[in-house]
């Protein structure tokens, strides 16, 4: 992705800012779900406002997954900038939606699925893949993503595994999100569900 050599700390060591890079995102996240953000830090959100978060996150996650297929797409036949501008957006589009979702869950709550029981246990099923995938991938997507903006594209290919790197952040990024897409239709709009505050906000009028 980068188009110039430039020798520097985040390029000697990539594996380093890979690892404080994914212990932040994990803390933050962690530190969200158990409630030791401080309350403060996310707004009240009423129903309605969780709702409308989770629309915009569905958007979120179909856009960043089409960058996602198209840069795979583009690499493949060699358009090396298209891929490298894809690669960026659908990155800069998951941070959005970090953004958005732990405001939903610091500030809101969760929603939990109601529906038919074999319907139920397919969606926690995908819900866990999603999910599993989602964090085990952070660090393959960051280590792609440092390699990609350090190096010029002759580098990538002769002097890091950034291809093989890439390919697998690529696919489990693409499979989370889509997934992620599939279970927010089932429990928003094709069956019904339950909703449960969050444990550092005030109860959802």
């Amino acid at each position: 992705m980068a188009t110039a050599s430039v020798r520097g700390p985040v390029k000697e060591h990539p594996r380093a800012v890979t690892a404080l890079l994914s212990i932040l995102g994990y803390g933050i996240v962690i530190g969200t779900f158990l409630g030791l953000v401080p309350g403060d830090l996310y707004p009240e959100l009423t129903l309605g406002q969780v709702n409308l978060l989770a629309d915009a996150i569905a958007v979120i996650n179909t856009a960043a997954t089409t960058l996602l297929v198209a840069g795979w797409y583009w690499i493949r036949n060699g358009e090396v900038r298209k891929h490298a501008a894809a690669m960026v957006g659908s990155f800069a589009l998951i941070l959005v939606f970090l953004v958005l979702y732990l405001t939903k869950i610091g500030g809101g709550g969760t929603k939990e699925f109601v529906g038919p029981e074999l319907v139920y246990y397919a969606y926690l099923l995908m819900l866990a893949v999603h999910i599993v995938l989602s964090i085990v991938a952070v660090p393959v997507v960051l280590y792609a993503l440092v390699l990609g903006l350090t190096h010029t594209p002759e580098e990538l290919r002769t002097e890091t595994p950034h291809k093989r790197i890439g390919r697998v952040a690529a696919a489990s990024w693409i499979l989370s999100l889509s997934l992620g897409v599939v279970t927010y239709l089932l429990l928003n709009h094709v069956y019904g569900w339950e909703f449960v505050g969050a444990t550092i906000a005030l109860p959802v009028a």
